[in-house]
């Protein structure tokens, strides 16, 4: 094929760029046709997401200012698929500040939303203890604290539309999770589990939010266990829970383990079942067995995870479909699925989870699922942003996938929104 000429090249990254400006144009629009669309599509708390949701794309993303530099370098392939990355709907992460300054800043956002008739996705993370003190350790100082600055999230949010998500690992990664000197009493977990419910119910008073708590991925916690830790941490009040947030594995997976959590959940408290006695991704007693754990069934083959519908389908039947929680798939970043690190180059842990490399963005953020449950497909974790100095467990500072010492957790990293824009699957195109 014959290689593109520069004036060839500019006439693309121009296009493209022209399209993103354009769209960057539609999202400003004035105060007196924001206020117009809001009296116009004034809707009930229960449709906050339905599959005609549009999700808020903000104009001034990380993504959208690497598409100039990278345009202002030169380097057009990379600068269309930033301008294509910046077109799509992210979420926003509110990490820290005090109440004040995170009302200031919730309220911003739901506000610019609106202006456009968009919904805003936002993520609350700062439960005290989060991360178990690891990459992305810190969080409020004392459950007060924690409490106070919920409020003002919620404040902030007002009586707009929001999506929001409750503490990315906070069910999953409980204080008694972190280490056996880390929570003896087991005061902390359950300290944790009281600051989770509170979030849950302050912001789902709020009439148009939608509130899911976090509930980790299909390769974490059983099935019956996150049930149980979802049902404890208030979830009943929400809207629902949160899959595979900053993970990496595949959306139909993740799909049937939300179904199965679903179900758990009604079997507990509608069957009077015990959530623990669930089938999950690691075992069935409806399985036969095999002489191996599990019964037959493996978390890694999803060939074997018959078996667990299988239990479902014996012991829980076809729960009334409005009986049943809803749930949102993070699928920033599993358009390739999992990463597998070659056999044996690791001894320890290899962070599987942690900026894995060679991944791709995944479903493209929607509320048209076509999936009973699943309420949208969300880039809950920001693309391009890094998950800490990963190390792989190899004692040193350098992330031997990368040659390099990564990046803090939530720093934007240029190379990685690269390798994922590039990677996309399916193919990545602009929003609209």
């Amino acid at each position: 094929m014959e290689p593109r000429s520069p004036r060839r090249r500019t006439a693309a990254v121009v296009a493209a760029l022209t399209a993103f400006t354009a769209f960057t144009a539609f999202t400003a629009l004035t105060a007196t046709q924001a206020q117009a669309q809001v009296r116009a599509q004034a809707t009930p708390a229960q449709d906050v997401i339905t599959p005609a949701t549009k999700f808020y794309v903000d104009p001034h993303s990380k993504a959208a200012k690497q598409a100039l530099v990278d345009f202002q370098n030169g380097d057009v392939e990379n600068a269309v698929n930033m301008a294509k990355l910046a077109s799509r709907p992210q979420a926003e992460w509110f990490t820290e500040g005090t109440p004040d300054e995170v009302r200031s800043k919730v309220s911003s956002l739901v506000r610019r939303a609106r202006a456009v008739g968009r919904t805003p996705v936002l993520v609350a993370y700062n439960v005290p203890g989060r991360d178990c003190t690891q990459y992305s350790s810190g969080g409020a100082a004392s459950s007060a604290a924690y409490r106070q600055w919920i409020d003002a999230f919620a404040a902030g949010i007002g009586d707009s539309k929001a999506v929001v998500v409750v503490e990315p690992d906070g069910t999953a990664l409980l204080p008694k999770d972190c280490g056996p000197t880390v929570d003896p009493t087991g005061e902390r977990t359950a300290a944790r589990i009281a600051d989770l419910a509170y979030a849950v119910r302050t912001l789902k008073a709020k009439a148009r939010t939608a509130v899911y708590l976090d509930a980790g991925n299909v390769q974490w916690r059983p099935v019956g266990e996150m049930a149980q830790r979802l049902l404890d941490a208030g979830v009943r009040y929400s809207d629902g829970f949160a899959l595979n947030v900053s993970n990496t594995h595949p959306t139909d997976d993740n799909a049937r383990y939300g179904t199965w959590i679903a179900k758990c959940m009604w079997f507990a408290t509608e069957a009077r079942g015990d959530a623990g006695s669930c089938a999950g991704q690691y075992y069935s007693s409806a399985a036969p067995n095999d002489g191996v754990p599990g019964n037959a069934v493996s978390s890694t083959d999803p060939t074997t995870w018959r078996w667990t519908d299988a239990w479902f389908d014996q012991h829980v039947g076809t729960p009334p479909a409005d009986e049943l929680r809803h749930f949102v798939i993070d699928t920033s970043r599993n358009g390739l699925g999992a990463w597998t690190p070659e056999p044996g180059k690791y001894t320890g842990d290899p962070e599987i989870w942690c900026n894995a490399p060679g991944r791709g963005l995944g479903p493209r953020p929607t509320a048209d699922t076509g999936v009973p449950l699943v309420d949208a497909y969300l880039w809950i974790k920001i693309p391009g942003e890094s998950d800490g100095s990963c190390t792989r467990n190899t004692g040193g500072a350098i992330d031997p996938e990368y040659g390099i010492v990564d990046p803090p957790a939530g720093t934007w990293w240029p190379d990685q929104a690269h390798t994922l824009a590039r990677n996309a699957a399916p193919r990545l195109t602009f929003g609209r």
